[in-house]
């Protein structure tokens, strides 16, 4: 079988885990024992690279791998150990406290000004914290909203036609030039980065890695779609105010017009989005299967809390 000619370059390994599945990529070495990683930091750089690493086979691969391994039994194995360690640690550290109606209404609810990384970034960020902030999101943002996709076959009636609707917005209604990966990309552009899909894998930090995989993770699974669906409402819910104060940090600083219009364009959509998504996608889901209440609000304390640990990162490694 031939390897894959196109794609991002495999990153450099953060441990024993991420060095095993790479060097199995490769075709070098073995892959690590699951019981190996029974005691791995499940938030950690080792494991959060080794589950990405493994997740993004299903996206576009990596150059020099063979796209068969993607469907590769014995990788599959390794990655549901490093699955399993990371869910565990997720549904301990931001289990729900509330029913699902609160926690939705608690997402209306804006923090007090000045904290968190939007209003950092409004108020007295700089160039460079604005630079570092797009690296680190470009592992999403550059496949935006393609994790969400993986749910539509899951859902049917008024979830299925809510969640493609918003689906349809993401993905530029029709126009090449409006895919939101594409606006990011513009975005990078101006603010002077490499927007090639991958280019920055290897400064991506943990808490953005675990970001990402809790995206794939719920779509990839069918069992989690009510934690999937958890998750993109809590993005979408909470993504209108703070676009706004994004891009009043992109002009504030002079970063470039396509810098600001990514976010101008997410206040604008993701306030219509919002309503889509309570109404229809998890009414009509919870109007088919109740029972998926429980892990809707999950998806959305999991989505919080690993948002909450990339904002204290961020934070901090711009104060020290």
């Amino acid at each position: 079988m031939s390897s894959q000619r196109t794609g991002p370059l495999l990153p450099q390994a953060r441990g024993a885990l991420s060095e095993g599945v790479i060097a199995h990529l490769r075709g070098t070495g073995p892959l690590p024992g699951t019981g190996d990683v029974g005691t791995a930091e499940p938030y950690g750089d080792d494991l959060q690279l080794a589950l990405y690493v493994c997740y993004e086979l299903h996206y576009r691969g990596f150059a020099g791998v063979r796209p068969e391994l993607e469907w590769d039994p014995p990788l599959l194995a390794v990655r549901a150990a490093l699955e399993d360690r990371f869910l565990t640690a997720l549904r301990r550290d931001a289990a729900p406290a509330e029913g699902l109606d609160a926690i939705l209404d608690g997402l209306l609810v804006e923090p007090v000004r000045g904290t968190g990384l939007s209003w950092f970034l409004q108020d007295e960020g700089e160039l460079r914290h604005l630079r570092d902030y797009a690296v680190q999101r470009s592992l999403y943002h550059l496949k935006e909203a393609d994790p969400h996709a993986w749910v539509l076959p899951r859902l049917q009636g008024r979830a299925k036609a809510g969640m493609a609707a918003i689906e349809y917005d993401e993905f530029g209604a029709g126009r090449p030039d409006r895919v939101h990966a594409r606006l990011f990309a513009d975005l990078m552009g101006d603010l002077g980065l490499d927007a090639t899909y991958g280019r920055y894998l290897d400064e991506g930090r943990a808490p953005m890695l675990a970001l990402v995989n809790l995206m794939s993770l719920f779509g990839l699974h069918r069992g989690l779609r009510g934690a999937l669906v958890g998750h993109f409402a809590a993005v979408e819910i909470t993504s209108s105010p703070a676009s706004r104060r994004l891009a009043n940090a992109m002009k504030r600083t002079g970063a470039g017009p396509a810098a600001e219009f990514f976010y101008t364009e997410h206040v604008v959509a993701d306030a219509v989005h919002e309503q889509v998504v309570r109404r229809d996608v998890i009414g009509g889901l919870l109007d088919d299967e109740p029972d998926l209440a429980a892990d809707i609000a999950f998806g959305v304390t999991a989505t919080s809390h690993l948002e909450d640990r990339l904002g204290d990162h961020l934070l901090a490694h711009w104060q020290v």
